[in-house]
């Protein structure tokens, strides 16, 4: 018997997504509670390989049920595709060990996007419901603007750059000093003037998210139908 996965449910008018609160990034949407579930389920296997070693608890031939224990009232993000309501959990203290475990699980979502970038290097990605218009170029850009954004979020000034490899590993150095900051109740580095900050454990939910959502999308469209 496999465990039980304590979820979240955003709902939109049209589309509901389902989160694990316990492992960010591991979030799906569906039309109804049921289809979200579901899909969130579907993705247990591929969530699990996608952060590496950190994803042990949930591999397994057991069954996998959830229990929810959060509703959210979703808006026209939601709907549009995207989770943008902060579970109560997100707010609660980090430790040191959770900080360790949070931040590798972020390290192995940047860590697939990398690699499905690398093996979709000229190759025509397909177009359709997973792919929309955007070439390879253009989501590796548009995951690095967005997480710029959830960076200045977390309190910090994104570094600046042209987007090529050095500029990437800066960021996320920067996102990681961050991270660590205020996990630790402490200051930012290069502290910006926003003033309503996302939790660092929201931070790393949506980061997650985006990142193995634009993975998945890569590999769904190098896959043949």
């Amino acid at each position: 018997m496999g465990a039980v996965i304590p979820i979240y449910l955003e709902t939109g008018s049209a589309r509901v997504f389902a989160g694990a609160l316990d492992w960010p990034g591991w979030c799906r949407s569906g039309r109804t509670d049921t289809a979200a579930i579901d899909t969130l389920l579907g993705y247990r296997e591929r969530y699990a390989a996608a952060i590496g070693g950190r994803g042990g608890a949930l591999t397994g031939d057991g069954s996998y049920g959830v229990e929810v224990v959060e509703r959210l009232t979703g808006g026209a993000g939601t709907d549009f595709g995207a989770p943008g309501e902060i579970p109560e959990a997100d707010a609660s203290a980090i430790d040191a060990a959770e900080r360790t475990r949070l931040l590798a699980i972020l390290q192995g979502c940047w860590r697939t996007f990398d690699a499905h970038v690398e093996a979709a290097r000229g190759v025509d990605l397909r177009l359709g419901p997973r792919g929309g218009g955007r070439d390879l170029d253009k989501i590796r850009g548009h995951v690095l603007e967005a997480e710029q954004a959830y960076l200045a979020k977390l309190g910090s000034r994104p570094p600046k750059g042209d987007g090529g490899a050095a500029h990437l590993a800066k960021h996320r150095k920067a996102v990681r000093a961050a991270f660590t900051a205020r996990a630790g109740d402490r200051p930012p580095p290069e502290p910006n003037l926003v003033r309503v900050l996302w939790s660092p454990r929201y931070f790393a939910r949506r980061a997650a998210w985006h990142v193995l959502d634009h993975a998945w999308e890569i590999e769904d469209r190098v896959t043949p139908e």
